[in-house]
């Protein structure tokens, strides 16, 4: 299924994961870990969460700086490739690999591999300044603890272990992306998507350039997924954050910054780290407001989302950091019981407000500030039932850096 986005004022037709949530962008903590060569420009820039920018006329003492990947033009046997950890382990829907910039040094080729690893089982070097280097003997000892060799290799015949504690489990990494040609990186060509039809939790990547080159950005779109069996039924929990597997499933606007930002980890860097729409073109030319402070204008902005867990809300923060001028009027937000079969239906009717009337109203019309954190505990939450999907509503537009969602997760009766 394609979603239309704005980039730059143009509308996009894309897959409709993008909507999701980048697991291994810098911001929400994804790392490189080890890479063959960044002679050119280290892998690092892979996950920058800005777009690539182009520098005419700068050069470094290794050659013209690229804002991405680049590795040297390769004189020896073999590719080169780099080992990404997630951000946030989950689920990978697809991935986003732009070229921009690259046109007559990216990469021809690439491939994706991916595994699920045990946490603290690798000792590793800091990278440090990677520019102008490529990897070094001790680094290729070090990557060789992750057994990346095996990653593509899920099929072959392959011994288990007997049902004791510790070697019942066994973990087999497999290709997400076979060889796949790219693009070069003019403004027409430079955006690759390609889906994943895996549906099992990973927590690194290994990205393979055949045989040497240039990529710009590498995003990894997916949902976060934790274990909820070790988490206790009175555990306070943000039900939404991103790394509790909160999705992004729609929005009316996004402007200057896409809702899934709301989710995202900690507090926001900036104003581009947050949900911000475009101002209404219906606001009235006086702007008037009630007794309350909350304006008498049509029209309102909204996003929806999936909670990580259904659970009861009993904490909600919300956050208009950074948006200082232009931080929205007023918020509400509602909840509501949805089952996949019916969530599906609404994605594909783009959330018809016509056709949907199971909403129910979790925090009534609420004035904010700017720039400030607001928390609003129990007493003024109106629902206290069990809810799967809630649905902000700003009024009549502007930005918000974060939503959290705290409560209790709860099995659906």
């Amino acid at each position: 299924m394609a979603a239309t986005i704005r980039d730059h004022g143009v509308e996009v037709c894309v897959p409709e994961f993008v909507q999701m949530n980048n697991l291994a962008c810098e911001s929400v903590g994804g790392k490189v870990l080890f890479a063959t060569d960044d002679w050119f420009a280290a892998a690092e820039n892979l996950l920058k969460k800005s777009d690539p920018e182009f520098k005419v006329g700068l050069f470094t003492e290794y050659g013209k700086w690229m804002d991405g990947w680049e590795t040297r033009r390769k004189r020896i046997p073999g590719h080169d490739w780099c080992i990404i950890e997630l951000g946030v382990p989950g689920i990978i829907y697809g991935f986003h690999v732009d070229t921009q910039f690259f046109t007559g040094n990216y990469a021809p080729q690439i491939s994706v591999q991916a595994a699920c690893l045990q946490p603290g089982k690798t000792t590793l070097l800091p990278r440090g300044e990677r520019i102008g280097s490529a990897a070094s003997e001790e680094d290729f000892q070090i990557a060789e603890q992750f057994k990346t060799e095996n990653w593509d290799c899920p099929f072959k015949m392959t011994k288990l272990n007997p049902g004791y504690g510790e070697s019942c489990h066994h973990y087999f990494p497999v290709s997400l992306l076979k060889m796949t040609k790219l693009n070069p990186g003019y403004g027409e060509s430079c955006h690759h998507y390609f889906p994943v039809s895996s549906r099992k939790r990973w927590t690194h990547v290994r990205l393979n350039i055949y045989p040497d080159g240039g990529i710009a950005r590498f995003k990894v779109y997916g949902i976060g997924q934790r274990d909820w069996t070790l988490c206790g039924p009175n555990n306070l929990e943000d039900l939404l954050s991103m790394t509790n597997g909160g999705v992004c499933l729609g929005f009316s606007d996004a402007h200057y910054g896409h809702p899934r930002n709301l989710i995202g980890k900690g507090r926001a860097a900036d104003m581009g780290d947050g949900w911000e729409t475009a101002r209404r073109l219906d606001r009235p030319p006086i702007i008037k407001v009630d007794g309350k402070g909350i304006l008498q204008v049509p029209g309102n902005e909204w996003t929806i989302f999936r909670l990580g867990h259904p659970g009861l809300i009993t904490h909600i923060e919300i956050d208009t950091n950074h948006f200082k001028g232009n931080a929205p009027n007023s918020c509400k937000i509602e909840a509501s019981v949805l089952t996949p079969k019916e969530e599906e239906e609404k994605i594909k009717a783009k959330w018809d407000e016509k056709l949907d009337q199971n909403w129910k109203t979790l925090l009534p019309i609420t004035q904010l500030q700017p720039h400030k954190r607001h928390f609003i505990e129990g007493t003024l939450i109106s629902l206290q039932e069990v809810v799967t999907h809630v649905r902000v509503t700003i009024a009549p537009d502007g930005g918000v850096s974060r939503v959290r969602l705290w409560g209790f997760p709860r099995q659906l009766s």
